[in-house]
């Protein structure tokens, strides 16, 4: 079994799932509808104890900068998770900026979750999502209001 991950609206909640465990999302409400992203990270090593997380962040921890929710040592007050990524949140506002380093031999993966942006000059809409390699700065720019997750990944 894996690690999962859920976000929503940049919040985080980790799971290890362990064996014998079954988990699902659904939305709680009747009348409002649930925008979701469900993430499945596997964990770097098998057998792990089942657990489980839940944090949230306040929009203005996210509001033009990105924030730490995912890592894999709980740092900054984030989601500890058992594999070598970091996941970061944040909500734009119109033509906003945020830039991230990577180390080298890391890659990252950008999701779109609202809005539009532009990932070094690379156009990107709600839903999108792009695998980045061999950079060592991530410019993301927000058209207008925008969400975004960052993976900063092995």
């Amino acid at each position: 079994m894996g690690t999962g991950s859920v976000i929503r609206r940049g919040d985080a909640q980790r799971m290890s799932a362990g064996t014998g465990v079954t988990h699902s999302e659904a939305n709680p409400s009747r009348d409002e509808p649930v925008h979701l992203l469900q993430i499945w990270i596997f964990p770097r090593e098998q057998d792990l104890q089942p657990e489980y997380e839940e944090k949230k962040f306040s929009d203005d921890e996210k509001r033009n900068k990105l924030r730490l929710i995912v890592s894999p040592d709980g740092s900054e007050g984030s989601v500890k998770i058992h594999q070598d990524a970091k996941i970061f949140a944040s909500l734009l506002d119109g033509r906003q900026e945020v830039v991230q380093s990577l180390e080298d031999g890391r890659g990252a993966w950008l999701q779109v979750a609202a809005g539009s942006v532009k990932l070094n000059n690379v156009a990107l809409k709600q839903g999108d999502g792009a695998a980045v390699s061999q950079e060592s700065q991530l410019r993301i720019t927000a058209e207008g209001p925008a969400e975004v997750l960052l993976f900063d990944l092995k």
